[in-house]
Formats: C-alpha cells, sequence, structure tokens
C-alpha cells in the first residue's frame, strides 16, 4: 500500500485556518470564564479548554501529513526540524524571557524564586508537562506545546524509518487506545498534563493523515465519516463519556469529525467553509501561536483594570473581557506582522514541496 497525496486533496486548506481561529478562542474564553458568571455564555465557556484538543487534531494531521509526503525526499530531518524551530523557537523563548526577567509580576517574588518554582531547564527541553509543577499562569499554555514538541521529535524519525502504513497505523491506533488507559491510571508519575494521557488527539490528526494519503476513499466517503463522526463524539461526550476518563476520546472524535469535514469539503461554497476560509475566524487561526502563548500575560498585564471593574458586577465583568480580547488581539497582531511573520520568511531555506498549515 503506496502513501500519496489524494488527486483533489489541495496543499492548502484553507478552512483548517478557521478551525485554528475556534480553538484558540475557546481557549482564550475558557480563561475568561468566572467573568462570564451570571450570563448564558458560562456553561458554554467553561467547556474552553477543549480548544486544546481541537489544536491537537490539527497539528497531528498537518504534521504527519508533511512528514509522509517528504520522508521519501532529501533533508528530510533538517528541513523538518529546522522549519518546526522556526515555527516554534522564537516566539517561545520570547515568552520565557520575558516572563522570567519580570519575575515578580509574571511568575514569582524573584527571578531566582522564579527558577527553583518553574525550572528554565524544563522549558527549553519541553519537559515541564512531565514534572510535577504548579506551572505559573502566564507561562501554563506551554503544556501542551511540550506534548506537541515530544511528539515530534518521536514521530518524524518513525515515519522516516518505518515504511508500512499498517506499522504506522498499528502504533497510532494503540496510542488511541493507550491514552484513555492511561487517564483511568493513578500511577505517582503521571501529572495531570503528561503526554501518554493527552496523545490521543495528536494521533488521531495522524490517523486522518494516514488514511487520506493511502486508503482508496473517494472524497464524498471521507465527508461521510467526517459528518457521521461528529455527532457520535459530541453525543458520547455529553452522554456516557462524560466525567469519565473517555471524555478526551469523545471530544477527540468530535472535533476529528469536524477536521476531517473540513478537509473533505474545502472550496465548497457554503456559508461555514466561508466562515472557515476568510474572515474573522481565518485571522485568529494565523495569529493562533502568539495569541496562545501570549494571551495570559496579557490577563496580568491589565489586572489593575479587573480590579477596578470588580464594583460594577456582570458589566464589569463583561467590559473585563471585551478589554482582555481587544488587547490580546492587538499583542498578538503586533508580534505577527513584527516579529513572528518575519521570522518565519527563513522557512525558504528549509523548503519542502509538501505545503500546508503548519
Amino acid at each position: 500500500m503506496s502513501i500519496q497525496r489524494p488527486s483533489w486533496l489541495p496543499s492548502y486548506i484553507p478552512e483548517l485556518q478557521g478551525l485554528r481561529g475556534i480553538a484558540v478562542l475557546s481557549v482564550v474564553l475558557y480563561h475568561c470564564h468566572p467573568r462570564f458568571a451570571g450570563t448564558w455564555f458560562y456553561p458554554a465557556s467553561l467547556w474552553g479548554w477543549a480548544g486544546v484538543n481541537l489544536f491537537f487534531v490539527l497539528s497531528g494531521f498537518l504534521i504527519t501529513s508533511i512528514l509522509v509526503e517528504a520522508r521519501g525526499k532529501p533533508h528530510y530531518f533538517r528541513n523538518f526540524y529546522g522549519r518546526r524551530a522556526l515555527r516554534i523557537w522564537p516566539v517561545y523563548v520570547l515568552v520565557l524571557v520575558i516572563c522570567y526577567l519580570n519575575a515578580p509580576w509574571f511568575i514569582g517574588p524573584t527571578v531566582w524564586a522564579a527558577i527553583r518554582t518553574a525550572p528554565w531547564w524544563a522549558y527549553l527541553l519541553f519537559l515541564q508537562n512531565l514534572f510535577h509543577l504548579a506551572l505559573p499562569p502566564a507561562i501554563g499554555p506551554t503544556w501542551s506545546l511540550a506534548i506537541e514538541e515530544q511528539y515530534y521529535f518521536l514521530w518524524a524519525p518513525v515515519v522516516r524509518f518505518l515504511r508500512a502504513p499498517w506499522m504506522l497505523a498499528s502504533l497510532l491506533i494503540g496510542a488511541l487506545i493507550a491514552s484513555p488507559l492511561f487517564r483511568l491510571t493513578h500511577f505517582a508519575w503521571i501529572t495531570p498534563t503528561h503526554t501518554l494521557t493527552h496523545i490521543d488527539g495528536i494521533a488521531m490528526g495522524s490517523v486522518l493523515a494516514l488514511g487520506l494519503y493511502t486508503l482508496p476513499i473517494n472524497r464524498r466517503v471521507w465527508l461521510s465519516i467526517g459528518l457521521t463522526a461528529m455527532p457520535i463524539g459530541f453525543l458520547a461526550a455529553a452522554t456516557i463519556a462524560g466525567g469519565t476518563a473517555f471524555l478526551d476520546t469523545a471530544l477527540t472524535t468530535f472535533f476529528a469529525g469536524a477536521v476531517l469535514s473540513s478537509i473533505a469539503s474545502t472550496g465548497a461554497r457554503t456559508p461555514i467553509n466561508a466562515i472557515l476560509r476568510r474572515g474573522p475566524l481565518a485571522y485568529y487561526g494565523r495569529i493562533s501561536y502568539g495569541l496562545y502563548m501570549t494571551h495570559i500575560m496579557v490577563f496580568i498585564y491589565f489586572g489593575w483594570f479587573d480590579a477596578r471593574m470588580d464594583q460594577y458586577g456582570i458589566t464589569g465583568n463583561l467590559a473585563v473581557v471585551a478589554l482582555r480580547v481587544v488587547a490580546c488581539t492587538l499583542a498578538t497582531s503586533i508580534l505577527w506582522y513584527g516579529f513572528e511573520s518575519r521570522i518565519l520568511r527563513l522557512k525558504r531555506f528549509f523548503e519542502n514541496k509538501s505545503r500546508q498549515n503548519p
């Protein structure tokens, strides 16, 4: 069984930017959920954390697509790791430097106390999620980034050297099965953000990529599969999986269905596709990495405004949320156009012919 891009699948899928936008806005609003108390939106905001699961599925699909297309080409490792470093490290290091240099504000009483509380070497090695650390809020979101980096550090050589698609599929299915089982355990060494308990989202995205590149299934059938997976995952999350170790599995199924449906329907002239391709969601998808990494820092910076609004009840709370969203959007836009996008131009030195939305 060969691995190749289906003829109907374009190299760039703009709808996935919109899904990224949904994911990052969900996380931002989740971190605002106490401010929604007393409003109709409060119950929905409590589920915003699931945006991370959507990020995982998207990342699994996009990066695995790139890897399977590039594995027979020269400079496989140099190109992959070089492009990933340019995508991740500049903003990541910038956030760490700002947080540690302003430790009394963002992390702890002093820089030295911050280093002891949140070891710098764990962050540089993307291992912070494997330790029982009380991650400071400003750099708390980096736990999911650590999971992705650990996964791709190991997954790239596996895709390169394990040639048979069924072997790759077996590993991914094993990860999908093992992840909820690890969530059921109470091993002392497993942290709430441990990679083994959150690997099913990325593995599911990788399964989607592998399936699209190997199975002789037409576009319409893939769309039907995606549209079927969405209600199954949603209903499972709302019923039998709710409050159990299988909740993330159900949500992953729902998000995998959404991603697959967007892929199979890309370019369609429907309102949903149009919303995902262009407009605010697509823009937030473009700046999603910087927004995800910096939004809590912005919240902390404007903490003085929060305190002033506390006396105004729900109106004050909504004003806080509005300021946070506007401030985060402005700060991240400046970060994107003034720093991040300029760094990403260097990707041309690590060019692969497969161009997705990495």
